[in-house]
């Protein structure tokens, strides 16, 4: 029996994220979006022939799949109350917050909340794609993922 209190005893870990797959109204409009903000390159297409049209995506060892339904409604946005059961955000981390906000700026990409968002240990930014899938974009400070000790948990009351 495995033992789910321990996730170090457990017999398979996940590396990494491989990918995600979305689905948008406009390929080409998502591709270059995601080509222009975070670097991502097309490495994979669907046959021409193939009913929907789709390709894989790819920066660092981040990818992204995409299928093109051009029926998709706009996605929801931040802040606003998610009113289904959806993913209400993927994230992606970059190594330098200040080049991302002169590169967002140049490209009149705004974020939501305002601008970035300052976390006790990285930074995020929150936008949307043109399909309206909500991204964060993290820097985490000094490119190291950390977190505080977590306070122990209430015992039972005595």
């Amino acid at each position: 029996m495995l033992n789910s209190t321990n996730p170090s005893s457990h017999p398979v870990r996940v590396r990494h994220w491989d990918h995600l797959n979305m689905t948008v109204r406009n390929l080409s409009q998502s591709v270059e979006f995601y080509r222009a903000l975070l670097g991502f390159e097309v490495v994979e297409r669907g046959a021409p022939d193939e009913d929907i049209p789709w390709l894989i995506l790819r920066s660092g060892e981040a990818m992204l799949c995409l299928y093109e339904h051009g029926s998709v409604p706009t996605g929801p946005k931040y802040p606003e109350r998610p009113v289904v059961q959806d993913v209400r955000h993927f994230a992606l981390r970059i190594e330098d917050g200040a080049a991302f906000e002169r590169l967002a700026a140049q490209l009149g990409v705004d974020f939501l909340y305002g601008g970035p968002v300052t976390w006790p240990h990285s930074t995020s930014y929150y936008l949307t794609d043109p399909t309206g899938h909500q991204i964060e974009v993290v820097n985490w400070h000094d490119d190291t993922v950390r977190f505080d000790p977590l306070e122990p948990a209430p015992g039972p009351a005595a």
